[in-house]
């Protein structure tokens, strides 16, 4: 059985406790980071969603938006020109 001198044993103690001290500095400083962070009311959140959905024309919706204009239809095929793949 070894035999630890009372000062190693006091180092490897303070070692630890300056450790777990580190540890809870740098939590306490990530919590802190959380708690500055700008926050939105769920309220405001789903009023802005809401205001969003009923503004925004979802062009892959037309039961709601109605049958869209091509030229308007983001997704609509191009018409003229190669396709997508040309080999050159």
């Amino acid at each position: 059985m070894a035999v630890h001198s009372a000062g190693a044993v006091r180092e490897k103690k303070q070692t630890m406790a300056e450790l777990k001290l580190r540890r809870l500095t740098e939590l306490n400083a990530r919590l802190r980071e959380d708690l500055d962070r700008p926050r939105v009311k769920v309220s405001e959140a789903c009023h802005s969603m809401i205001t969003y959905t009923r503004n925004t024309k979802d062009f892959m919706v037309p039961s709601t938006w109605g049958q869209v204009d091509k030229r308007e239809d983001p997704y609509a095929p191009i018409a003229n020109g190669p396709g997508c793949c040309v080999i050159c």
